[in-house]
């Protein structure tokens, strides 16, 4: 765990000494590294390559795909609370990782329709407003 902490903090520090003119893609020991900053909050996706594949195989991940995903992200998130803030992000949490379930499983992009998306959270939401919510 104290290894993925530290790698996690290097790229952080790797993508925040970079500057805006470079571009939103490096490598760092063997993950591809994709991130894109809106405002004040970064977004960072990392891949590496298919483990199965055997050792020295090459990560053939799409950059551009996955720097696609992150802006269909944010469009989503800015969809549902308005103009996305790390406010949002910290005291919403759990609607986040939600929203992130709904696009992503098992590492792989299942949906990238907004309104297929925000559905299921719309209906939690709903839920929760009744005064019988469903998880009372």
């Amino acid at each position: 765990m104290q290894e993925r902490v530290a790698l996690e903090s290097e790229i952080i520090r790797k993508c925040l000494s970079r500057s805006e003119l470079q571009c939103s893609f490096l490598e760092y020991r063997g993950y591809k590294v994709i991130y894109r900053r809106y405002a004040s909050l970064f977004f960072i996706v990392g891949t590496k390559a298919d483990p199965d594949a055997g050792k020295g195989a090459e990560n053939t991940e799409n950059e551009l795909g996955l720097l696609e995903f992150i802006h269909t992200l944010v469009e989503t998130m800015d969809k549902w609370a308005g103009s996305i803030c790390e406010l949002d992000i910290m005291y919403q949490l759990e609607e986040v990782h939600f929203l992130l379930d709904e696009m992503v499983m098992n590492g792989q992009i299942v949906e990238t329709n907004k309104a297929n998306i925000l559905r299921p959270i719309d209906l939690l939401e709903r839920e929760s407003k009744k005064g019988e919510g469903m998880f009372r």
